[in-house]
């Protein structure tokens, strides 16, 4: 029997793996498309955009994990069913959960992996994630010049550039400065770059003019060969990395800090998210159940089971669908997280319910033949 076990394993293993690669691909060439921002118009490199992609990672996989399982059990399954190979097993003496156990643990194994990435991994990738995007928006020669655009980084305070080289160099580079007494300073170069002198970030501006109308209208001329333009005032910021809900780990969602404000105003949306870290595994559990429905819950049929899989198929949307729907209200009402326990629960119970209410006939009964059965037997 453990043979039949390792076999009917390695049946459900193998597509649910091809099927989580296949689709998380899909769903990283949605996400890489929505990041190149980044590179067009943040100028990041291609290595903080891969980076960034693949930090979004966990929650992808979380996402499709059940979508994965059960496409990939319907595919295994209805092969098996349709080769008569789950009726072996049946003939041969496996009772209904011995034949669906292979799977369930293979459920249950996905649902513990998808739980450590929920508790653990998602909330380590995204803090990291939102650091890096803290200085990608942070990120002074990206903000602070843009190629061929007239930019305004701080009031009082308009930056062009020419050409704008991959390296971070600045070619014919223009600066108008507004002061507060009412005076302003036209700046010109041939080229330019962010550099650090004495500690300090500066423009460092080669081969260049400054033109300085005074208060009187006097006009100041003065030629360089190299001017370092102080930039303290623009990378002096008081911002702070704000972690989501989805960047907490499950300790912080639980027990928030009540003495900050947005954790106060946020406790039920950090409730939510904490109760759905937990939830969400269970729903590998509950398609796959629902796969093992679709295929084993009625009679064997030699015409295919497209219409049980489409039932089934528009069963687990509902549930999934309705998954999110008891998250997003429990941000409302803290008494509806109980609801994301009971719906893939209840999904679960639902599948399993109609694999096991018929049983599995071995044998003839002769005396429900037909009498002219008999009689041609006779």
């Amino acid at each position: 029997m453990r043979l039949i076990d390792r076999y009917l394993l390695r049946q459900l293993a193998g597509p649910t793996l091809l099927a989580t690669l296949a689709l998380t691909g899909v769903a990283l060439l949605s996400q890489s498309l929505a990041g190149l921002d980044l590179i067009v118009n943040q100028r990041q490199s291609g290595l903080v955009f891969l980076k960034i992609t693949l930090l979004y990672m966990p929650q992808l996989i979380n996402i499709i994990l059940p979508i994965a399982v059960f496409v990939a059990a319907l595919v295994a399954l209805n092969r098996l069913h349709t080769e008569q190979e789950i009726v072996v097993c049946f003939a041969g003496g496996m009772s209904r959960w011995r034949v669906i156990s292979p799977a369930m643990r293979l459920a249950c194994t996905i649902a513990f992996a998808a739980l450590v990435m929920n508790l653990f991994v998602q909330p380590a990738a995204f803090r990291a994630l939102r650091q890096e995007l803290f200085e990608v928006r942070t990120d002074l020669a990206s903000t602070l010049v843009r190629e061929g655009e007239f930019t305004e980084p701080v009031p009082g305070l308009t930056v062009y550039a020419q050409t704008v080289e991959g390296d971070g160099d600045f070619g014919n580079l223009f600066i108008h400065q507004e002061k507060p007494d009412g005076s302003s300073t036209v700046y010109t170069a041939d080229a330019g770059r962010i550099d650090r002198r004495s500690g300090r970030t500066v423009l460092l501006m080669e081969n260049g003019t400054t033109q300085e109308f005074s208060e009187r209208g006097v006009l100041n001329y003065l030629t360089f060969n190299e001017y370092a333009y102080d930039l303290q005032a623009i990378t002096n910021s008081d911002e702070l990395i704000h972690y989501k809900p989805s960047d907490r780990y499950l300790h912080e969602l639980f027990f928030p800090d009540l003495t900050q404000d947005w954790e106060r105003r946020n406790r039920l949306s950090l409730l939510a998210e904490g109760h759905a870290r937990i939830t969400t595994p269970l729903y590998n559990i509950a398609f796959m159940a629902l796969a093992l429905s679709a295929i084993i819950g009625g009679g064997f049929s030699r015409l295919g089971y497209a219409r049980r899989i489409a039932t089934m198929g528009a069963v687990a949307s509902v549930v999934r669908i309705l998954g999110f729907v008891v998250q997003a209200a429990c941000e409302d009402s803290a008494w509806l997280n109980v609801l994301q326990y009971v719906v893939p629960l209840a999904a679960t119970a639902v599948g399993l319910r109609s694999i096991f209410r018929q049983r599995v006939s071995r044998f003839i009964d002769i005396r429900r033949r037909p009498a002219a059965a008999l009689g041609a037997a006779a």
